[in-house]
């Protein structure tokens, strides 16, 4: 049984004072004992003009948050999964919402680059979102063996696709660990939904980080950063504001249910031509 813990933030455009916040709960959640900690998507630049990720791009292996979260690892002998860095990509005009994993000796372990891009207007509303404009969508998933069980990782919008995590079930997947950065009208209505459902459906533990609160380029976040279990049941959950949970990934749980009740052993895929 291991400890995990994920933050949830209201992160603005200044890195510095997002990198500060991101060390302060860390330093409180190493004396708990997690193997590993989550932060959430956007973590370190919520900018006021989205162009702004373009100008803060760093390349892959170097750069300020980049350099920030692998001292913070080794610092404090403990996994960071890095919710979202913008990374350079092929494309001068767009960047990769990279989710970079490092050990706890600082050393990156993982590169999950962001799948699904958010482009969307939200209804009855002002708000809308076009990822694909400055970001560049991944082509591969990501499973990785942690201090807390074999990992799939992926990144908000992509919670929306579950064939995603049903590819990486075929790599016998333990936990899905999902850093996000959820709207406020979606949240209220899919959020719980959504993270109970993967959960079920892939009898699987969730991880997730959020952002949650009014940001400076005008929006607003759901936060209800959750950890649940396999059976789809809530560990712990912070709704609003600052802060961070933690819960035990029980694997040994995991098995129990798994073998009691094997519906992954079960799935049909029929290739329709």
């Amino acid at each position: 049984m291991s400890k995990v813990s994920t933050i949830q933030l209201n992160s603005g455009p200044n890195i510095k004072v997002n990198l500060y916040d991101v060390k302060t709960f860390i330093e409180q959640i190493a004396d708990l004992g997690s193997k590993m900690v989550v932060l959430p998507e956007n973590f370190a630049l919520m900018p006021e003009n989205d162009a702004d990720y373009i100008k803060h791009a760093e390349e892959l292996g170097d750069g300020q948050i980049q350099n920030y979260l692998s001292d913070l690892a080794s610092s404090y002998k403990i996994w960071i999964v890095g919710g979202t860095i913008p990374i350079k990509s092929k494309d001068k005009d767009r960047v990769m919402a990279s989710t970079i994993t490092y050990n706890e000796k600082g050393e990156q372990v993982s590169l999950y680059n962001k799948i699904h891009l958010f482009d969307v207007t939200l209804p009855k509303s002002k708000e809308s979102y076009n990822e694909s404009k400055y970001f560049m969508p991944g082509d591969k998933i990501e499973v990785i063996d942690t201090p807390i069980g074999r990992a799939g990782i992926a990144c908000c919008y992509d919670l929306r696709f579950p064939e995603l995590f049903r590819l990486q079930q075929e790599q016998k997947v333990d936990v899905i660990i999902l850093p996000a950065s959820f709207t406020e009208q979606t949240g209220k209505v899919h959020w719980e939904t959504l993270i109970k459902a993967r959960a079920i459906e892939n009898l699987s533990f969730v991880v997730s980080s959020c952002q949650g609160g009014y940001h400076i380029n005008g929006k607003k976040t759901f936060g209800h950063t959750m950890i649940v279990n396999p059976w789809g049941q809530t560990l712990d959950i912070l709704e609003k504001g600052k802060g961070f949970i933690s819960s035990d990934i029980d694997l040994s749980q995991l098995k129990s249910i798994r073998e009691n009740f094997p519906v992954l052993e079960h799935m049909k895929l029929i290739n329709k031509k």
